[in-house]
């Protein structure tokens, strides 16, 4: 299992909390939030890591280098801002597997990889995401899927009592995305998966697995909490 990571975020809303330091490397208890998504990567027995660098990258890979981990981590740096869809096409230049996991390194989502990727597989998707159930939530947009899990539609974000939000868990059939001849920089929620969805070739898979994105503060104070339960 090849998992690319988006870790080149700059973390403008955490900036008050964390200064200059890049998102992915915000500290939780002592530890930076890319290693709490590493040690969830070696419980889902993931083999190789694609890192996607921007912002300070420099700083990811000093870290980087002092850590003694169970799969090969390899890197990519992103020069210039490429949206998140250019930052993932260039991620899957280093990638072997024709379908591949994408993930945000600022958000852990404990989605069971190998089950869906299973589903992935059975129902032969272009791209299956992993969406996780919500309540009382105006922060996402939502996805609506059909019966057999087709994504139907993509909602915009708006005060909702419930709904299935796009967790940030991707796994991409890269034959697909790169029959789609995008430009250099593109979005990947917007100019792939909302322009695409009609085609009936995107799938959700349901996971009830704990959810934190860290974007907003409170959110990753919250964090600070939540691993010492999670990860001991």
């Amino acid at each position: 299992m090849e998992v690319i990571v988006l870790a080149g975020g700059l973390g403008t809303r955490l900036q008050g909390v964390i200064g200059e330091a890049p998102k992915c490397m915000a500290p939780v208890n002592g530890k930076p939030f890319l290693a709490y998504i590493f040690e969830y990567l070696t419980r889902q027995k993931c083999v190789r890591v694609i890192l996607s660098l921007g912002y300070k990258h420099q700083v990811v890979l000093d870290w980087l280098a002092h850590q003694d981990l169970p799969f090969v981590v390899d890197s990519v740096i992103e020069h210039e801002p490429l949206g998140t869809g250019g930052g993932i096409r260039l991620a899957m230049e280093q990638a072997v597997a024709d379908n591949v996991v994408v993930l945000n390194g600022d958000t852990m989502f404990d989605v069971q990889l190998s089950e869906m990727m299973a589903d992935h597989l059975a129902h032969h998707a272009g791209t299956t995401l992993a969406l996780k159930k919500m309540y009382h939530f105006d922060r996402y947009g939502v996805v609506n899927i059909g019966a057999t899990g087709v994504v139907a539609s993509f909602e915009e974000k708006k005060f909702r009592e419930e709904g299935l939000i796009n967790g940030g868990v991707y796994i991409i059939d890269q034959r697909f995305l790169h029959a789609k001849h995008l430009p250099h920089k593109f979005s990947f929620e917007k100019d792939y998966l909302e322009a695409f969805a009609d085609e009936h070739k995107y799938y959700g898979h349901i996971s009830e697995g704990y959810f934190i994105d860290i974007g907003i503060p409170e959110d990753y104070e919250r964090a600070q909490t939540d691993f010492k339960n999670i990860f001991g």
